[in-house]
């Protein structure tokens, strides 16, 4: 399934990210294959997976912002046993390992604040702990291209990319994909 979502990325480098029902639906009807999923809670993560698992589209739930799931190991078993799931986003790395114990695909995000940000997620990279990571904000062009240089791994820009010149500078800087809540950019 890794190598499914490395494809994915690949070829359609625009990841929806969704943040309510309206936009997922209106995700499942991108030609997108990859769906983040940054809402619900543990009574209906199940049934939002499987309406994007039912498009055949690749389901990755950040298990930080779904109501009901802690931040501990327990919220990627629960991904893993009681939905659908591809894969989890968190920014813990306990879950994030716990993840990939169960096989899930992981993305690791990360927010860039200052310098001090930048040399963990350089630590977390060169440990490769995740299987992608996610970097916010994406438009830091020049921290894409080091970031994307020392990294094994798909690099995903996501933050505050609002247009056509935001996704082709995150792209040419490195960035495996982008990944936005803005239905705007879904369709370039």
């Amino acid at each position: 399934m890794k190598e499914e979502f490395y494809t994915a990325l690949e070829d359609f480098p625009v990841v929806t990210a969704v943040k309510d029902f309206n936009g997922l639906e209106m995700a499942l009807e991108t030609e997108n294959k990859v769906v983040f999923v940054l809402f619900g809670n543990i009574t209906d993560i199940s049934m939002i997976v499987k309406k994007i698992k039912a498009k055949n589209k690749i389901a990755i739930v950040h298990v930080d912002l779904i109501e009901g799931l802690g931040s501990k190991e327990i919220a990627a078993k629960f991904i893993k046993y009681n939905t659908l799931a591809d894969g989890i986003i968190s920014t813990k790395a306990n879950i994030i390992s716990a993840a990939k114990d169960l096989g899930l695909i992981t993305v690791q995000r990360f927010f860039l604040i200052d310098s001090l940000s930048l040399k963990n997620v350089i630590k977390y990279i060169e440990a490769g702990h995740a299987d992608t990571y996610e970097v916010l904000p994406g438009g830091m062009y020049k921290i894409i291209t080091m970031l994307s240089n020392i990294s094994s791994v798909p690099l995903i820009a996501g933050g505050l990319i609002s247009d056509k010149e935001d996704v082709i500078s995150a792209l040419s800087a490195g960035a495996t994909a982008i990944s936005s809540t803005d239905t705007t950019i879904w369709t370039l």
